[in-house]
């Protein structure tokens, strides 16, 4: 005759190298099996979890029913309390024990299992990968009947964002900047709903790219890129350590960077950025040939003959186009740096442009995609700092950043070289 259906799971666990063992009654979850694994999962998590507290008030109190002089505690029977659990927080019956003189102690499994890290990364993933607060719950997967469960409303889950997208940028734009050995900043503009986030992105001497700073406004105007350069100054960057700076063509950024960190800066203005400034003065049938000229000195190896072949495209322009000129000589010789440093390959064609930042404008637009109503500038720069922490995870390093060394020594030769020895003749 066949034997009957076994009754019973005997599940056995280790906690704190004391292996507790638990029967679960296959009646009580056989339902769940049929509809999801998970409501196995969760019987046996939270049975499993009530022999480990129990474990825990044992060692306080001493085993049921043997009187101990010597015991820490009181067993204060059971109450309700909440657990994370897949993404949300579940009841659970949990077992009490009060000093024996003083308050209620607790039991280390209940403060394991009842922290909210888990909860917490559960709900940057899940927005992080596209979930909308409203749709946060239909992510999850369902509990078995009768179960309850808290932190899956779309107003929790905003709640929740909103307190833990903050605490981070917090902590990150207050990080100190001493020990970072930083021969590179880029500082650019992210154009985003109508305002400007100016970010600073630096470059270590291995490659690895590091966003330092953001702030946001209306435009790149004096006083944002002050608040800018002072926040990174005061965060711990040296003034006195040569650095490449590598900007647009905002005159205010050129003028705060000359006053904070002088003759231990060297600016690359970006090219591309000079280059859509001077497209801008001229008609359409003009942008084929002046873009050629532009590019053909800019990769010219001589720096010098690169200046004199700018200096005469700027000379044909200035009688019908004297805007183009204009916007071409200012800061033309900043657009050589490079080139007057001995910087050539994939470092040069990496740091001629501020695309590193301008990149990242992708990835704040596919984080915030499903944000429908923007309230005001701080929920922008939240979220805007939260996409830039999670698009720092596929960072790369820099393209030739096997040069950087190179570029290194360049930037020290040069900072103690006279200003006016640097100039192209």
């Amino acid at each position: 005759m066949k034997q009957s259906l076994t009754k019973s799971i005997r599940s056995e666990v280790s906690a704190r190298g004391v292996a507790l063992q638990r029967v679960i009654s296959v009646p009580a979850v056989i339902e769940d099996v049929r509809s999801a694994f998970f409501g196995l999962c969760v019987h046996a998590g939270k049975q499993v979890l009530a022999a480990m507290m129990e474990e825990d008030r044992t060692r306080l109190c001493g085993p049921t029913g043997r009187p101990d002089p010597d015991r820490r505690a009181l067993r204060g029977g059971h109450t309700r309390s909440w657990v994370v659990l897949g993404g949300r927080r579940t009841p659970i019956r949990r077992a009490r024990a009060r000093a024996v003189v003083g308050d209620e102690m607790s039991l280390p499994s209940m403060v394991w299992a009842s922290q909210a890290d888990p909860l917490n990364a559960a709900t940057l993933s899940a927005i992080a990968a596209g979930v909308s607060g409203r749709r946060y719950a239909g992510t999850l997967d369902a509990l078995p009947p009768g179960c309850e469960e808290r932190s899956i409303s779309r107003s929790s889950v905003s709640r929740r964002f909103v307190a833990l997208s903050a605490a981070r940028l917090t902590e990150w734009l207050a990080s100190p900047l001493g020990k970072l050995d930083l021969p590179v900043i880029m500082i650019d503009g992210i154009h985003f709903r109508g305002r400007v986030v100016l970010v600073a992105l630096g470059v270590d001497a291995k490659g690895e790219k590091h966003v330092l700073a953001l702030r946001e406004g209306h435009s790149e105007n004096a006083t944002l890129v002050r608040a800018l350069i002072a926040d990174l100054v005061e965060r711990g960057l040296d003034p006195e350590t040569a650095r490449l700076w590598v900007i647009d063509g905002a005159k205010a950024l050129r003028r705060a960077i000359g006053e904070h960190f002088g003759q231990s800066a060297l600016v690359q203005r970006c090219q591309i950025h000079k280059l859509r400034n001077v497209l801008g003065h001229l008609p359409d049938e003009m942008h084929a040939s002046v873009r050629r000229a532009m590019n053909d000195a800019w990769h010219t190896e001589n720096p010098a003959l690169a200046l004199k072949q700018l200096q005469r495209l700027a000379g044909s322009l200035a009688r019908e186009h004297p805007g183009a000129a204009n916007s071409l000589r200012e800061g033309m010789e900043e657009t050589l740096t490079l080139g007057r440093l001995g910087i050539d390959g994939a470092l040069y064609r990496t740091l001629r442009t501020t695309n590193a930042i301008e990149n990242l404008n992708g990835s704040v637009a596919h984080y915030t995609r499903n944000v429908r109503r923007w309230r005001d500038g701080q929920m922008l720069i939240r979220w805007i700092g939260a996409a830039l922490l999670e698009a720092r995870r596929g960072f790369r390093r820099l393209r030739g950043y096997r040069d950087i060394r190179k570029l290194c020594a360049a930037l020290v030769s040069a900072t103690r070289t006279p200003k006016s020895d640097l100039k192209v003749a």
